[in-house]
């Protein structure tokens, strides 16, 4: 498990990635990393991601009562989300949540990140599910994503935003700009006429190196 002093530290650096590269506006977006088995270091409500400090963190068991004495910060009301990613992979140690532009945009328009455009989205997802709307802040977004928990490490939030995790931090971070990225190339091929999307016979060539295979969290 991660040491508590740098997790705070990464938190804070990762939030002003973040924040600089536009993935969340003024308060937005939270963050989260797993200090053991019951404990969970995370972002607290009301502050922007790109002005976090260290001593700001909250901390919180998998119930998401709050551990320990740090007065004027609050835990996120997302913790939830969080949360159940931890409950359900304990092999996961971070996850990310954001409003990137582009694939806000698609979560928007209610279309997941689904075609096969070039080998890195393979090798990085599969695929980008969108899980169905739920109400923020209310137990509707974890019961949401939980289906897609098992299988992906990434998801849209129906007219919301998106959802990373991994095994690290800086893991899950790079997970969301894979995502961003990856939404922004169907926007812009799109308006280019279409992308052409990889062959039945690449994506088999992929399924071997990577050990994905064409089922449902395929393409």
């Amino acid at each position: 498990m991660p040491n508590e002093a740098e997790s705070r530290q990464l938190i804070c650096e990762i939030g002003r990635r973040m924040y600089e590269r536009r993935m969340v506006a003024a308060n937005d977006g939270n963050i989260s990393v797993r200090l053991g088995d019951n404990e969970i270091l995370c972002t607290p409500t009301g502050v922007s991601k790109g002005f976090m400090k260290p001593e700001q963190m909250c901390k919180v068991d998998l119930s998401g009562k709050v551990i320990g004495d740090n007065p004027g910060t609050v835990p996120s009301s997302e913790v939830k989300m969080h949360l159940r990613v931890y409950q359900n992979r304990p092999d996961v140690g971070a996850v990310v949540h954001a409003h990137p532009i582009f694939a806000t945009s698609f979560a928007v328009m209610g279309r997941g990140l689904e075609e096969p455009i070039m080998p890195e989205v393979i090798v990085n997802f599969g695929r980008v599910p969108l899980a169905p709307y739920g109400t923020p802040s209310t137990v509707e977004i974890p019961d949401s994503i939980e289906p897609y928990l098992a299988e992906y490490e990434a998801v849209l939030l129906e007219s919301h935003g998106a959802l990373t995790w991994s095994k690290d931090l800086l893991s899950a971070y790079m997970k969301m700009e894979s995502v961003e990225f990856y939404a922004e190339l169907l926007y812009r091929t799109t308006q280019l006429g279409g992308p052409r999307l990889l062959s039945p016979e690449r994506l088999e060539k992929l399924y071997e190196l990577t050990g994905r295979r064409p089922d449902s969290h395929s393409f």
